[in-house]
């Protein structure tokens, strides 16, 4: 009996010696514990070193406040227009208050994931197929939404959701491809005919350019000419007037008639040698040696445009 009680009295020893170094507990980084004292709440205790009452305060939950990921197991919805299509995905979260997160409901986790998914059944239900794959980022939101009014009550952030596969029925992917080959096709087929029209503009633009530039160089061409032609009659003139001016004040001068009236003779037997040659029929006078009758009422002073011309 005596060995009997102290074997009782070292294990009561032993067990009240556990209980001491239990009460002894060191919280991590980013770590939260929360403390029951008799089955009440008494603290949280943060990270660092401390010391609890033995046999009167135990630590029923041990809560990590990192973000953390909870993955949404697949499950089938049905769209607006009757398909049915499997979704799962991702929620992003964090623990922000130790008391509620761990009295405000059982367990956060799994009501977070649940109510993900009658959220997303909800929002699948009024959007066609086609808007599924294109409003990923409406259906994000619509979670975040939902789990955010519960924030407060289950001490927990929801900082996003991601939708990370919408499957729909073998056929109905099938009938996708084949939509989205003709899509591709008709696409091609496009490209390919503005690409012709772009290059039917281009050529109409290079001739219409050719053509404006031709014309252009037309129109510089027969202006140049004609600016040519201005310029060599205003030449002409100005040398006739010159001469006219000259052969006038030579006409004046003494002796200046006769000379006009030999240079007269001189140019028209000249002439007449020329259409002579030619064999031409030549109408001479009757008198060909009597100039002076040929000369006879000729004014010289007036002979001055004339004698230029027949230069």
């Amino acid at each position: 009996m005596e060995i009997i009680s102290q074997v009782i009295l070292g294990l009561g020893a032993l067990f009240i010696l556990v209980r001491f170094v239990q009460s002894i507990r060191l919280v991590p980084t980013r770590k939260a514990y929360v403390v029951e004292r008799l089955g009440k709440y008494s603290k949280t205790l943060k990270p660092g070193f401390h010391a609890l009452v033995p046999f009167f305060d135990r630590v029923p939950y041990k809560l990590d406040l990192r973000e953390e990921t909870i993955e949404v197991e697949p499950q089938e919805c049905f769209t607006r227009d009757n398909v049915k299509v499997e979704v799962d995905g991702v929620i992003y979260m964090s623990v922000v208050d130790e008391v509620n997160a761990s009295y405000g409901i059982t367990n956060y986790r799994f009501a977070s994931v649940q109510l993900a998914q009658t959220t997303i059944r909800s929002i699948i239900g009024g959007m066609d197929l086609d808007e599924t794959f294109e409003e990923r980022a409406k259906i994000s939101v619509g979670v975040v939404d939902v789990l955010s009014e519960l924030e407060g009550v289950w001490g927990i952030k929801v900082h996003r959701y991601e939708v990370k596969n919408i499957v729909p029925p073998p056929t109905v992917q099938k009938s996708m491809e084949m939509q989205m080959t003709a899509e591709r096709e008709r696409r091609a087929v496009l490209a390919r005919s503005e690409g012709v029209m772009q290059s039917k503009i281009n050529e109409a633009e290079g001739r219409r350019s050719e053509i404006i530039n031709l014309s252009e160089a037309e129109k510089q061409r027969q202006i140049n000419m004609a600016e040519g032609k201005a310029a060599e009659i205003l030449t002409l003139a100005e040398a006739t007037a010159e001469s006219i001016e000259k052969i006038a004040d030579a006409v004046n001068l003494p002796g200046g008639a006769n000379a006009v009236q030999l240079r007269l003779v001189d140019r028209y037997l000249y002439n007449l040698k020329k259409v002579a040659r030619k064999e031409n029929q030549v109408v001479l006078p009757l008198d060909i040696n009597n100039f002076q009758s040929l000369l006879a009422g000729i004014d010289p002073t007036k002979l001055g445009k004339k004698l230029t011309d027949t230069e």
